[in-house]
Formats: C-alpha cells, sequence, structure tokens
C-alpha cells in the first residue's frame, strides 16, 4: 500500500510539473490560427482594393469571417483607408490568456507596433 501511495505522489508531482507546460504548448500552437485569418484577411483586402478606391473598413464588407478558421481569434479591420488598412485577430475563449495578445497585420504584412503581438509570437 505504501509502495502504491509513493507512486501517486510521484504521477501527481509529474502532472503538476508538466500541465503548465503543455498549456503553453498548446496556445502557442493555436496562434498559427490568428496568422492563417490575418493572411487571409490580408489577401481579401488587396482583392477588394483591386476593384475599389479602398480597403474595406470591415471583414462583412471584404467578405471574410469574424472568427478565425478554428474559432480561437475574433477577427475585425481595425482601420482602413485609400492605401492602408490594419487587421485584427484578437485572441478569445481558451485562448483568452495568450501572453501574445493580439494579432495584426496591414496592407505591408505584420505588425509588431503598440500593443500588437511582438515578432517572436509569429514564429513557431
Amino acid at each position: 500500500m505504501i509502495e502504491l501511495m509513493v507512486v501517486v505522489a510521484i504521477v501527481a508531482i509529474i502532472g503538476a510539473v508538466a500541465l503548465p507546460s503543455y498549456n503553453s504548448y498548446i496556445q502557442q500552437s493555436r496562434r498559427a490560427d490568428a496568422m492563417a485569418a490575418l493572411f487571409s484577411l490580408q489577401i481579401a483586402q488587396e482583392k477588394y482594393r483591386a476593384n475599389n478606391t479602398s480597403y474595406g473598413a470591415s471583414v462583412a464588407a471584404i467578405g471574410v469571417a469574424a472568427t478565425s478558421p478554428e474559432g480561437y481569434y475574433t477577427v475585425a479591420v481595425a482601420s482602413s483607408a485609400a492605401n492602408s488598412f490594419v487587421g485584427t485577430a484578437a485572441p478569445t475563449g481558451s485562448q483568452a490568456g495568450d501572453a501574445c495578445g493580439t494579432f495584426a497585420v496591414d496592407n505591408t504584412g505584420p505588425n509588431y507596433t503598440g500593443s500588437y503581438a511582438a515578432a517572436d509570437c509569429w514564429e513557431r
């Protein structure tokens, strides 16, 4: 019986150490969902701009879903003008606690400025 209790204690300790690391890995892997959504938004904005005099003002206007493909991020157009736009992907649900926060893309590519996700968050 004592041996069984020792084994249970060891498993509990290993679980307590491994679980936070596993959760961090899962959040990191879900960042690809934000990137996929933002690159789709960027392509849709360029298609919209090719047929109009400015970039689209909303995801509905350019025909992009308001959520990322896997549903871990909310996608929006933060700003748009004749020659520029900023699209964002804000974490939601179980991804809301991610340290990288909101990802952004503009007409030149990933946007690392201000409160948006840093460049190292875009790496896998």
